[in-house]
């Protein structure tokens, strides 16, 4: 799943990636101020395209599929993974590759699917995620023991203490 990669049979996936950076944990008022626009950030970093991971992408084939028992990408088991890696990605890994890790699951009302892009997104507060944010996943499970759909490697910075950071994965395919 890199940038904008065409597949042969014309199928076309796009990634984008999306950090959003608050000062202080957001009460729910500023929290559905976020969600509909009205209140933004004081820093946003978007970035374009991963690696998606065999496993992952297996995992997604068994659920179109019916085949097997696999676990669903959604809100009850869906978690956004960060870690602290900057070792390259590669379709053969597990999930986070990064000494410090941390997993959230999914803010209220995601993953959603709308006009063929899948979106999931995950609240760091406080105290949560506090190292270099360097590498990026989707996982259907608490932590990497499930299955990894993607792992983007950029690094978008430490995390305050002090800040709440909201990641936001989307995957478009065309």
């Amino acid at each position: 799943m890199a940038e904008s990669k065409v597949l042969q049979n014309g199928l076309k996936v796009d990634v984008v990636w999306t950090i959003d950076k608050f000062e202080g944990n957001l009460t729910e008022e500023q929290r559905k101020a976020y969600l509909t626009g009205k209140l933004q950030p004081y820093k946003r970093t978007v970035f374009k395209g991963n690696v998606g991971l065999n496993e992952g992408i297996n995992e997604l084939l068994k659920l179109i599929t019916g085949v097997g028992s696999p676990t669903a990408y959604n809100a009850a088991n869906a978690r956004i993974g960060v870690g602290d890696s900057d070792v390259a990605a590669d379709p053969t890994q597990t999930g986070l590759q990064g000494a410090s890790k941390a997993w959230k699951g999914m803010m209220a009302d995601y993953p959603k699917v709308e006009n063929q892009t899948a979106t999931w997104r995950s609240e760091f507060l406080n105290n949560e995620a506090v190292f270099a944010w360097k590498e990026f996943t989707i996982v259907n499970a608490a932590d990497d023991t499930g299955k990894n759909l993607d792992r983007k490697v950029s690094d978008q910075g430490t995390k305050p203490n002090t800040e709440t950071w909201i990641a936001t994965g989307q995957i478009t395919i065309s």
